[in-house]
């Protein structure tokens, strides 16, 4: 048996740890031994489980250039960069891919556009006219800001294309709505603090049918440790076995958490201001993971692969002191969600319009 070593920037976050502990997994069942580096800015709970675990924690911040040479100038097995976003931060690690014998991008879905060049983030969503491959159209590739609409998939594509172009073997992953332990932005806690308040009814837009493909961060993790056994220059989509719709997303949360709701499914004559859940979708957004699978990966099911995060969902809620709230509770996405005074008088309206 082998020891092989793998550094992990962002390996504290949602995605990189969910690498970090599948990598130590395999040592644990007796595969290769892995040698796991954990890069990330600070340390925390979660930096503590993974050393607990066997990892070796790294502060420091992924952009800061002599945390990379320090890291990878030695040589490594294995790359993964989750936390890269621009042009300027895969020119940082350019110089050093040679140096490694596989390394992973994380990229996203939101590069794609349809054919009137709508993408993932833009008001007006795009219209595929089925699965979208690695092969399907993306945004130009330009250096503006990442944290704009616009901006963040042109920012992944000039990102990819630097690491792309270089030569070395690098695999690009294209994830849609990750969910796990320890994601920044966990979109079932939209069901799960429902339930927790104990709402009763629960109103979904367009009869709950739409459908934004998921990505399991323990499927990320399972293709990332196959392609560090074969290493190669691609693009791979990733994402859940099946593309749940919002009602089938709605009703595994809601058993996971013994909790009932009765379904609300509205149609378009219903209010347009209440009914959108994170996964709601105008149009279907799938991703083929067809290359994926080629290469012997199996995509996790939905409804087994996020267990663990709602077990982590209800441990973070019951764990907060009087008076405060969950860490992502501040993030802008979640502002108004949880406002129950428009669905309570949407309820309203419409039982009037029945009587």
């Amino acid at each position: 048996m082998s020891t092989r070593r793998a550094v992990v920037l962002g390996g504290t976050g949602g995605i990189g740890s969910a690498v970090v502990r599948d990598l130590l997994d395999v040592s644990g069942r007796g595969g290769d031994d892995w040698q796991v580096d954990v890069v990330a800015r600070r340390g925390g709970p979660a930096a503590d489980a993974l050393t607990a675990a066997g990892a070796s924690f790294v502060a420091g911040d992924r952009r800061d250039t002599t945390v990379l040479r320090d890291l990878l100038r030695p040589g490594a097995d294995l790359l993964v960069d989750t936390v890269g976003v621009t042009r300027d931060d895969a020119l940082q690690l350019r110089p050093f891919l040679d140096d490694v014998g596989s390394t992973v991008f994380v990229s996203s879905k939101a590069v794609y556009v349809d054919d009137q060049g709508r993408h993932a983030n833009a008001v007006d969503k795009p219209v595929f006219g089925g699965s979208v491959t690695e092969l399907q159209p993306t945004v130009v590739a330009a250096d503006c800001d990442p944290t704009s609409r616009d901006g963040y998939g042109a920012a992944k594509v000039a990102a990819e294309q630097v690491l792309l172009d270089h030569g070395a073997p690098v695999t690009v992953l294209r994830p849609s709505k990750v969910y796990g332990v320890g994601i920044g932005r966990p979109r079932e806690w939209f069901v799960v603090r429902r339930a927790l308040d104990g709402r009763e009814r629960i109103l979904l837009a367009d009869h709950g049918r739409g459908v934004d493909h998921t990505t399991a961060a323990s499927g990320i993790a399972s293709l990332v440790r196959l392609v560090a056994d074969a290493p190669d220059r691609r693009i791979l989509n990733v994402a859940d076995e099946t593309a749940p719709d919002v009602l089938e997303i709605v009703r595994t949360l809601a058993g996971l958490v013994d909790h009932r709701f009765d379904e609300v499914l509205l149609d378009q004559d219903a209010p347009t201001f209440v009914g959108t859940t994170p996964w709601s979708s105008p149009s279907p957004f799938v991703l083929d993971t067809t290359a994926a699978r080629a290469l012997g990966w199996q995509p996790p099911r939905y409804a087994d692969a996020v267990r663990p995060e709602v077990d982590w969902l209800l441990e973070t809620a019951h764990a907060v002191p009087a008076g405060g709230d969950v860490p992502w509770a501040e993030d802008p996405f979640w502002d108004r969600m949880f406002d129950y005074g428009p669905e309570d008088a949407a309820l309203a309206l419409l039982s009037l319009g029945r009587d």
